[in-house]
């Protein structure tokens, strides 16, 4: 990122929504080209990736913003979730315990034109130090492919490699990956 471009980090409101759900179809059509087919990312998009107003209400989501325009998202999770929008919850995300369960991080999206140049490496940054004021030693997440080496990048390991089933029978290959923070 250019030095001269101030990048604002803070926690995610309700606001936001409209502009998350703008951002997240771009960032994973885009960026996710190189690794999924068409019908992967199109599935995805229906039934995992989206907005999860749970951690926007839990104030553990984030958004980066350029010239108060919202160019990124992402977050970190006290809840059972490891992935997926509002669309995928069907009962109650009960709270983690922090001294035997690993926190998550979560849901995060960036804008194509603003990709690789740090933007999810400080939110990355700031969930890993909420999460670790709020009492957790770990932290797990499921990479999507094009994430997994951003997270390698941050000290995330594989632990295990699956796929996401969807509905329509196509399968999204995941990484679970893990930090000691």
């Amino acid at each position: 990122m250019s030095e001269n471009i101030a990048i604002l980090i803070r926690q995610a409101t309700a606001d936001d929504v409209p502009e998350l759900e703008r951002l997240i179809p771009e960032s994973v059509r885009a960026l996710s080209s190189n690794y999924y087919s068409a019908a992967q990312i199109e599935s995805a998009l229906i039934n995992i990736f989206g907005i999860d107003t749970q951690l926007i209400a839990d104030g553990t989501y984030y958004v980066a913003e350029i010239d108060g325009r919202v160019v990124g998202c992402g977050g970190w999770s006290k809840r059972k979730t490891l992935f997926g929008g509002d669309q995928t919850k069907a009962v109650e995300d009960t709270l983690l315990n922090p001294l035997t369960e690993p926190a998550r991080i979560r849901a995060f999206f960036i804008h194509p034109r603003y990709a690789r140049r740090g933007l999810a490496g400080r939110i990355i940054e700031t969930c890993e130090q909420a999460a670790r004021a709020s009492g957790f030693s770990s932290i797990e997440l499921a990479a999507t492919l094009p994430g997994e080496p951003l997270y390698k990048a941050f000290g995330y390991q594989i632990r295990e490699r699956f796929d996401i089933p969807l509905p329509d029978g196509i399968g999204l290959p995941v990484a679970l990956m893990r930090k000691q923070i």
